[in-house]
């Protein structure tokens, strides 16, 4: 019984800001979000990764190791993608690509392993959160737009967050306690934004192919925890950094995904895009209590 009220406590809170903001999307359609977008590349998501990899939360070692763990799954996606891509006879494979490739570890797996694993549970995922918007300014550009736009990364906040936090790590050196209570309130306040505006962006983004958006979601939000737990079973990972690990392979094609296919690709890309955004999104409403509930019970 004790596993089903943590389950309950995780995945409430989530699942409730979410649902503030689905409700505030359909009362309001023309709800302008313009503001939590820019807070959150700008300030909010600067301030989580600064926050979450914190020397008093994570090691410099545990750091690296789950970046590179992640990187492998990440290997993994590319690999399913592209085969399920193949097989859909999708004409533009690469464009396609990045909703397969690069999950929502921002928007709903740091809360998820905040709630979860607690502060040591947040870091690990924070490791991870970087690699992720990394491959989202290198990698999810290069593949939208089919060329390097080294001025992505130059003029990215969250770029220089993560350089600034490796750093600190490597050196053990502690954020003084104004720095850390500033990006604690600021960490917070951007969960809660980034989870509503996730709720207003499933009244708006629409299906367009319910079929390769089912299959393409699939691959992402079942497919996703599989290849997790293989990289866990594989490297012999436990504990609460491993469960961690298994909730960031789990979670749906992130948002930011549409937003930079809205920047660099046809409209009927970012259309096939915002389908399987939307249709994983709401496949991980039913996914995640199964694989939160499996985490707690297997990964302490």
């Amino acid at each position: 019984m004790e596993i089903y009220i943590k389950l309950f406590e995780v995945l409430f809170p989530v699942f409730f800001v979410v649902g503030i903001g689905y409700y505030l999307g359909k009362k309001n359609p023309k709800i302008d979000t313009t503001f939590i977008t820019t807070f959150a590349a700008n300030i909010g998501s600067p301030a989580m990764i600064i926050y979450s990899l914190n020397a008093e939360f994570i090691t410099f070692e545990v750091f690296k190791s789950y970046f590179w763990y992640y990187l492998i799954a990440i290997s993994c996606f590319f690999v399913v993608g592209v085969s399920l891509l193949y097989f859909l006879k999708v004409k533009d494979i690469i464009r396609e690509l990045p909703p397969l490739l690069m999950p929502n570890t921002g928007n709903l797996g740091l809360p998820l392993s905040l709630f979860a694993y607690g502060q040591s549970g947040l870091g690990v995922a924070g490791a991870i959160s970087a690699l992720i918007i990394l491959f989202h300014f290198t990698v999810g550009v290069f593949l939208a737009d089919r060329k390097f736009n080294f001025d992505v990364i130059i003029k990215s906040p969250p770029f220089y967050a993560i350089i600034i936090s490796v750093i600190l790590l490597y050196y053990n050196i502690k954020l003084p306690t104004f720095i850390e209570n500033t990006s604690s309130l600021l960490t917070y306040a951007t969960i809660f934004l980034i989870l509503m505006s996730l709720g207003i962006a499933l009244t708006r983004l629409k299906v367009f192919s319910l079929n390769k958006a089912l299959v393409c979601s699939v691959g992402r939000v079942i497919l996703g925890p599989i290849i997790g737990f293989g990289v866990i079973k594989i490297f012999n990972l436990n504990g609460f950094a491993a469960g961690v690990l298994l909730i960031q392979c789990s979670m749906p094609s992130a948002v930011l995904n549409y937003l930079i296919a809205t920047m660099y690709s046809s409209k009927k890309i970012v259309d096939s895009v915002a389908s399987t955004i939307v249709v994983s999104t709401f496949m991980s409403f039913v996914s995640i209590p199964i694989v939160i509930f499996f985490t707690l019970k297997y990964f302490n």
